[in-house]
């Protein structure tokens, strides 16, 4: 069992510069903040505020220009690009607002994949996909290609497969940005039932103060630096968005 109190990502005065021809663009600022396991977080902000910046770098997929980033305690600025390749794979799960499955793939192929790269055995592999997918509502869907599913149930697919490999750690950037209100709803309670049930640690990227209320702290972001960082007490108010999710006892 994960010590929940453990500091799972901190960021010590971190900046991300861009050079934009002859401008310089400060994407952060001096950024400082910590996030310990079992945490549900919302990094929230307008456009150009500096979010998805920000979860670019917690998720190993680029390294700040100045400062500190640690994640398990290690610092990505130090690391080689193999070992932020490995370290992704087996640590992070990422939820995108586009759902990124290949077409002609089935959904249990689909989130076969990650578990392919880890070289997980083919019958643990097989295992755990398909667990995967049940915790998320779709064990009648196993063999459905993307084109068979709604844009909902395609987003499930997606987080089944950010699940595969049992990361510590969920990103989600704009998990329901493609989806109607009543799909999004699902799909959030699905992502708090992570959180809550199973401990995970969830990042969430959004602009939506709505599903911002899930998450049970608040980072808010403007011109890229932190602004307030504050727990949100409204997040257990959404206990009863789950009940259309079908409960299950382990996760992959």
């Amino acid at each position: 069992m994960q010590d929940m109190t453990e500091t799972l990502i901190e960021f010590r005065d971190v900046w991300k510069i861009y050079q934009m021809g002859e401008v310089q663009v400060d994407a952060l600022k001096n950024v400082c903040i910590e996030i310990e396991h079992g945490e549900f977080t919302a990094i929230i902000g307008p456009s150009g505020s500096g979010k998805s910046t920000m979860m670019n770098l917690v998720g190993c997929l680029d390294v700040p220009s100045k400062g500190d980033i640690f994640l398990k305690s290690r610092n990505i600025a130090d690391m080689t690009e193999s070992d932020l390749s490995t370290l992704r794979g087996k640590t992070i799960g990422f939820v995108f607002q586009q759902y990124n499955l290949i077409p002609g793939m089935t959904a249990l192929e689909n989130v076969l994949l990650p578990l392919e790269i880890q070289e997980v055995e083919d019958d643990i592999a097989l295992e755990k996909a398909t667990e995967a997918l049940e915790l998320v509502g779709l064990s009648d869907k196993l063999s459905n290609r993307p084109s068979q599913l709604s844009g909902g149930q395609q987003q499930r697919v997606s987080i089944a497969r950010s699940l595969a490999c049992d990361p510590e750690l969920i990103l989600a950037d704009e998990p329901t940005g493609a989806l109607d209100s009543k799909t999004g709803r699902d799909v959030m309670g699905i992502l708090y039932r992570l959180w809550k049930e199973k401990g995970k640690t969830i990042v969430m990227v959004t602009h939506d103060m709505d599903l911002a209320q899930y998450a049970a702290r608040h980072i808010v972001l403007k011109d890229g630096m932190v602004v307030r960082d504050e727990i949100n007490d409204n997040s257990s108010k959404n206990e009863d968005q789950n009940n259309n999710i079908p409960k299950k006892e382990s996760l992959v």
